[in-house]
């Protein structure tokens, strides 16, 4: 029928998006995957009369070559037609290891660099990026990996599985073999020759650190309850304080003058006048009880700030980039690639764990319900890791969805996974930075899924070179560019030859962003937020905590 034929040229066209980016090939039941990955249903098999994926792609020789191999298994490769043969030769030409570029932050201006307005054919970047690269929250991982003591490579696949469940994927993120991907971390990792083999030795610094934190951590576990000296390292002397029992005046000055709460405190009063008359046990228990009905939200819990976004990027200027989260190509966010940034979130991750791993720290910190309210920056633990968010919206009783400042994405979480965010952690800028791709728009007036999926495979797991063009209501829009191909790849490029986008000199205000930008709603712009006020906002805690102690 007609509308089963026009089924099967959308299909078509579909099938060869999926297979084109897959150098190798694959299987009739990865392409089933992907194909439901990017357009969110399964292959219309049945549909078109087929029994099988086998079956119907075999009825597109012109899209689909199928191969067999020795032991039975199909692979499935895609033929370029003439709007494609440039991207499957540059995927052809794609290397399979390659090392990593050397490229220079100070570089100059993208002049000779920036993409020309008719874009007929991808530029040549002077810059060439490092590629490939692990994400900074598989970095904190081999660190805590290797925090206790070195490894030996041959025990590394069984120590990264008993540590953490699951196996260590190097070959997802580009790699060719586990002493490559560990070798690319060698800021964290050293990897020495002995006579057993390679050594895995974390770096001096960061050993010996992790080293007293621990030793620290274990004193503090020994007693019944922890010494302050112990707990001055994570927790600071505000919380520490707080292990003191204060009076239950004091109490009742810091409670809010509210009518219902004063009765209460009569209430207790009274309570408390019977208690003293009899055993001191029962007194001592009526003392917990009601410091536990009364939790104090603790000073240096962040209640009513924002973070700031990190400094706007210069015009023209080139820079490493990696895109973190992608909704569609006038949709992502990146991260730039440049030690300085990489370490301070490196680091920030490390020490929100190890203040959080101390339970009573983490306790202190819990929110009230009256706190969980859209808007509020605070932090969550996914999977031992803890995160800066702020949250979107309430769910329900039990769930929140939050905004993930340092990676761009949305996420519903469990709200007793939320803790206050400690004062400290707030001075180190939003990492994700929103983008949109420039000089493109959607050909069908929005971005189509395959459109959408091309554009990750372009992206995915790589170090790529970003030309800075300009921002647009607070978007940043710029050229991406895949270096570690024979030929500089510029991806506004492959989206306009592949038949997805229209190539229009300007920058299109972002319909993805207009709709929904969490960035603009909830971080304030670099400078609105100085370093002066959070200087003198920790000074007032400090001092706060002294007079307290007095």
């Amino acid at each position: 029928t007609s509308k089963q034929a026009q089924l099967m040229e959308v299909l078509k066209k579909e099938v060869r998006a999926i297979l084109i980016p897959a150098k190798e090939g694959l299987t009739p039941v990865q392409l089933e995957k992907q194909y439901m990955a990017m357009v969110c249903k399964p292959l219309p098999v049945q549909d078109l009369g087929f029994r099988s994926t086998l079956d119907l792609v075999k009825h597109m020789p012109e899209v689909v070559r199928v191969f067999s191999l020795q032991n039975g298994t199909f692979i499935l490769k895609a033929i370029a037609d003439n709007t494609t043969k440039g991207i499957a030769r540059l995927v052809a030409n794609q290397k399979r290891k390659s090392r990593p570029k050397a490229w220079k932050r100070t570089a100059t201006k993208a002049n000779a660099a920036s993409p020309s307005t008719d874009s007929e054919n991808p530029q040549h970047s002077p810059l060439n990026a490092k590629t490939p690269v692990l994400p900074a929250t598989l970095k904190a991982e081999l660190q805590d990996l290797l925090s206790s003591s070195p490894l030996l490579l041959k025990d590394f696949d069984q120590a990264f599985l008993r540590h953490f469940d699951r196996t260590f994927q190097y070959t997802q993120y580009g790699f060719s073999s586990l002493l490559e991907a560990l070798r690319s971390v060698s800021d964290v990792i050293e990897v020495k020759q002995t006579k057993s083999g390679f050594l895995l030795v974390l770096r001096k610094y960061l050993a010996n650190e992790i080293k007293q934190e621990e030793m620290l951590k274990g004193e503090a576990q020994e007693e019944e309850v922890p010494p302050i000296e112990a707990q001055e390292e994570e927790v600071p002397p505000i919380e520490a304080q707080e292990e003191e029992v204060p009076p239950i005046e004091a109490q009742e000055e810091e409670v809010p003058p509210i009518e219902a709460q004063e009765e209460e405190v009569l209430q207790d009063e009274e309570q408390e006048e019977e208690v003293t008359k009899g055993e001191p046990q029962d007194f001592q228990q009526f003392l917990l009880h009601k410091l536990t009905l009364t939790p104090e939200i603790p000073p240096d819990a962040v209640q009513d700030r924002s973070l700031c976004s990190l400094p706007p990027l210069k015009r023209r200027c080139l820079v490493g980039v990696v895109v973190e989260f992608i909704v569609s190509p006038s949709q992502f966010y990146i991260h730039i690639c440049s030690e300085e940034p990489s370490y301070k979130l490196q680091d920030l991750m490390f020490d929100m764990r190890h203040l959080y791993s101390y339970k009573i720290a983490s306790d202190k910190y819990v929110m009230p319900e009256s706190a969980v309210q859209p808007g509020q920056l605070c932090c969550v633990t996914v999977s031992r890791w803890w995160y800066r968010v702020i949250i979107h919206r309430v769910i329900n009783d039990q769930e929140v969805e939050v905004f993930y400042a340092d990676y761009g994405n949305l996420q519903i979480v469990q709200k007793s996974w939320l803790r206050f965010l400690k004062w400290c952690f707030l001075k180190l800028p939003a990492q994700a930075i929103p983008c949109s791709l420039a000089w493109v728009k959607p050909v069908e007036g929005s971005w189509s899924p395959a459109a959408t999926e091309i554009f990750k495979s372009l992206c995915r797991f790589k170090e790529l070179v970003g030309v800075v063009d300009e921002y647009v209501d607070g978007v940043l829009h710029l050229f991406l560019c895949d270096t570690s191909t024979k030929e500089d790849v510029y991806f506004h490029s492959v989206l306009r030859e592949m038949g997805f986008a229209h190539v229009c000199g300007e920058n299109i205000p972002s319909q993805e962003f207009k709709e929904l930008n969490p960035f603009a709603l909830y971080v304030q712009p670099c400078g609105k937020q100085g370093n002066a006020e959070l200087v003198e906002q920790e000074s007032g805690l400090q001092k706060e905590s002294l007079d307290a102690d007095s």
